[in-house]
């Protein structure tokens, strides 16, 4: 296998490509260091891989990066790379998401065309369901995002199956349900949550802590993710969730027992575009790619602390 990897300096990407090194692959990475937040740590995580045998790195936006040159020889493209954040994407900001979410992938796909991949697998989101009338959700629900976020994520969804269909390129989707883990983005609820605890800091709550999240640890994401690029169906995307359905309040509770410490919450309003619940059917990447999580919340919190408390730039 010769892997291309978007967004390899990344939270989840990064673990992609360590996993694909672990099994073999040569993996060529890309990035180019948006600044949703600070550079020291995506090259903390992309310290994890540099040289390492088999991988290389081009530090470049998808538009501006010599595509064929790239993507000379790969037989997989795991698309990772998108301008991340829910709440920052309202407003002046919506053309950096619609630049990096949906422009960067049309101009990937295209460079795709006539290319003879295995396999193309992009990285979506939850966020394209908005409030799901049912939970768990399934893939054939009607998408309807309540962030600009989402929108972007789901056009691009929908970029990736036009190329599969009228161009023969082999992509599939999968849609990540609130993945955590370490190296977790700073800007996301667990690290937060997580330093705030570590520091005898208040936490920051939006809403009454009753909202519930279908939570995947990193290792099951990436596993279901690696699996897409083996056996995932042209055209098709994967619901990929922890397997169980967990309210905030809840993983305070969880945090409080892993920290040993006495949090203090401080509520705010429920913000712009975070959905009230998420809970993911995966019965169609049970049944596709095998996936099956395996790691239970608790111990994924612990492995993120751990981490948390370990690393020099978290």
């Amino acid at each position: 296998m010769k892997a291309l990897v978007t967004g390899a300096a990344g939270f989840i990407a990064s673990h992609v490509s360590g996993q694909l090194l672990d099994r073999g692959a040569e993996v060529t990475g890309i990035d180019c260091f948006t600044d949703y937040y600070p550079r020291p740590i995506k090259e903390a995580n992309l310290a994890t891989l540099v040289g390492r045998p088999g991988f290389s790195f081009v530090e470049s936006t998808i538009q501006a990066a010599d595509l064929n040159r790239v993507l000379h020889g790969v037989t997989h493209v795991y698309h990772l790379a998108a301008q991340a954040g829910v709440r920052k994407s309202w407003g002046s900001d919506f053309q950096v998401y619609t630049r990096n979410n949906i422009e960067a992938t049309q101009v990937l796909l295209e460079a795709c065309v006539g290319k003879p991949l295995h396999r193309l697998v992009y990285a979506s989101s939850s966020s394209v369901y908005g409030d799901a009338p049912a939970i768990p959700v399934r893939e054939d629900a009607v998408p309807r995002p309540l962030s600009p976020y989402g929108v972007t994520k789901l056009a691009a969804e929908h970029l990736c199956h036009l190329y599969s269909t009228n161009h023969g390129v082999p992509s599939t989707s999968v849609r990540y349900f609130t993945v955590y883990g370490p190296r977790q983005r700073p800007d996301m609820a667990f690290n937060k949550f997580l330093r705030a605890a570590r520091q005898r800091q208040p936490i920051a709550v939006f809403g009454d802590g009753g909202q519930t999240r279908d939570f995947t640890f990193v290792a099951d994401a990436v596993a279901g993710t690696l699996a897409a690029g083996e056996r995932g169906v042209p055209g098709r995307a994967y619901n990929l969730g922890g397997g169980s359905r967990v309210s905030l309040n809840e993983v305070l509770d969880i945090i409080a027992q892993i920290t040993g410490e006495s949090l203090t919450i401080e509520r705010g309003p429920a913000q712009k575009g975070d959905v009230r619940d998420t809970y993911a059917d995966t019965s169609l990447a049970r049944a596709d790619l095998g996936f099956h999580p395996t790691v239970s919340l608790a111990d994924g919190l612990a492995e993120e602390y751990h981490w948390l408390a370990s690393s020099p730039v978290a």
